[in-house]
């Protein structure tokens, strides 16, 4: 039996002929005839005498279609509560963020969500990418905002925008007065990287052409940095060079030493990432237009772009397979 077997049944009761039947339900007369006769074999009960015009139900009938009429109704009622679910904009929801990316758009985001979703408390949770996975996981996160492709199955992802990155240069560096980086040999072992931040240093290895970070010795000291501004303050201490978001140069004083790369520029791709049973999808497309609206005009301008993965790099793979 069918949820549309049952909707024809009621609508023969309703009308007791096949002509005016078939056409309100939108479907042939011998089509709705057959599904008819299909029920009634399935169930080895005649639901209907057609013995008798006006069409009437069998004594049988009358309790099978009342039974179902209940059983519409419980699925009608089922499909608003997926339809309120779905525009659902009240109650609280927790918002994980890629630590590269939350500092420079977050507090944008919340002063334009308080007012947009009044009715929505957000908990917003800073942390790494794996964290993130790991959260949509076992729940503990409801959303995350971060880069993908994730390649990972009972995820949905819906992309927001695609941020470049670019290079930050200390004062002597010798491409310091060109209008566009371009990597060079002797660049690559001066590449600071982010501890723990697999997925972002994945993405700049590859756009350095490298598999591996390459070992440094800078005088007697080793870095451990967690954050793009104390690596940029390594930059201007010249002790390297990096390769950063373009988001987190937005207050930058002087951006002389900010070097963007010649088209296909590389960027990230930066989605709002959920599990495949979440259900708010208004509450989704409303935080991507806030999102989208607080970037500044040059990220919403058609580039040339080329995609940087990072789920499928052989770094990502060797430093996350140490911690299972």
């Amino acid at each position: 039996m069918t949820i549309q077997q049952f909707r024809y049944i009621i609508a023969l009761d309703e009308h007791r002929h096949f002509a005016k039947a078939a056409d309100v339900c939108m479907v042939t007369q011998p089509g709705l005839t057959i599904q008819l006769k299909n029920m009634e074999e399935e169930i080895g009960i005649k639901i209907f005498d057609r013995t008798k015009v006006p069409l009437k139900p069998t004594l049988l009938g009358i309790e099978i279609i009342a039974r179902a009429r209940k059983v519409l109704r419980e699925v009608d009622a089922i499909r608003d509560f997926v339809v309120n679910q779905k525009n659902d904009l009240e109650g609280e929801v927790t918002l994980g963020v890629i630590t590269t990316l939350s500092p420079y758009l977050i507090p944008q985001f919340i002063k334009a969500m308080k007012d947009l979703v009044p009715k929505m408390h957000f908990n917003i949770i800073e942390t790494g990418t794996g964290q993130l996975l790991e959260g949509l996981h076992t729940g503990t996160i409801d959303i995350a905002l971060m880069a993908t492709p994730t390649g990972i199955s009972g995820l949905k992802e819906y992309p927001v925008f695609n941020e470049p990155f670019v290079a930050f240069l200390h004062s002597s560096h010798s491409m310091v007065a060109q209008e566009y980086y371009e990597m060079n040999e002797k660049d690559k072992p001066y590449l600071l990287l982010l501890q723990h931040e697999y997925c972002y240093n994945a993405q700049l290895l590859d756009i350095c052409g490298l598999e591996q970070q390459r070992d440094k010795q800078l005088d007697q000291f080793s870095y451990d940095i967690n954050s793009i501004e104390t690596l940029k303050n390594l930059v201007r201490a010249d002790l390297g060079f990096a390769i950063i978001p373009q988001l987190s140069i937005l207050n930058e004083k002087d951006d002389s030493l900010f070097k963007p790369f010649k088209d296909p520029k590389p960027v990230r791709e930066i989605s709002l990432v959920v599990a495949d049973t979440f259900s708010k999808k208004l509450l989704l497309e409303k935080m991507s237009k806030t999102i989208w609206n607080c970037l500044p005009e040059n990220l919403k301008e058609n580039f040339s772009y080329r995609k940087i993965q990072w789920n499928d790099s052989p770094y990502f793979i060797k430093a996350t397979n140490s911690f299972k």
